[in-house]
């Protein structure tokens, strides 16, 4: 989560706007849910806090669904994305959320593409097309450049892949 938020930051500032992009994790042991908060803005950001009223809410982790309060905060015109197989009515129902809800299957794309099961990537294409916050070409382009740092030529490719089936796939 902490990978998409940055990758999806990095490509607003390409665009100009003003960014912050951090993660929170609480004391819990390794492998407990985290939160991480994307800001993203034409003027100044001033804030320097969690985000406790969100526009918008990813869930990569499915089984966190009706386990943790992840719409707390979120407006009835908020929009959550969810990496699950599940159908919208059904994580609708889950979360108790009227609002728009958008299931994806990122893992599988992931799967399909990379050969892991991580959704990060996947997530972070759907969410430019749901969202138009910023320019598909923009998170390639840091996607590219980020993963270039730690990742072989073949596996930057098959990230850059699944952004691009999982913008594809989206309904909006």
């Amino acid at each position: 989560m902490v990978t998409a938020s940055e990758l999806f930051a990095e490509a607003a500032l390409l665009e100009g706007n003003y960014i912050q992009a951090f993660p929170e994790f609480g004391p819990e042991r390794m492998g407990a849910p985290i939160k991480a908060f994307t800001r993203i803005s034409e003027s100044p950001i001033t804030i320097h806090s969690q985000v406790y009223t969100p526009q918008i809410v990813v869930v990569l982790d499915p089984t966190l669904l009706g386990q943790v309060p992840v719409t707390e905060g979120l407006s009835d015109d908020g929009i959550v994305v969810v990496n699950s197989h599940k159908s919208v009515d059904e994580v609708k129902r889950i979360l108790g959320f009227n609002g728009t809800v958008y299931s994806l299957d990122a893992t599988k794309i992931a799967m399909d593409h990379i050969g892991r099961p991580v959704a990060n990537t996947a997530c972070a294409g759907a969410l430019v097309k749901i969202s138009e916050l910023i320019k598909l070409d923009n998170l390639i382009t840091v996607t590219q450049e980020k993963f270039r740092e730690k990742l072989s030529e073949k596996a930057v490719i098959a990230n850059v892949e699944t952004i691009k089936a999982a913008y594809e796939e989206v309904s909006k």
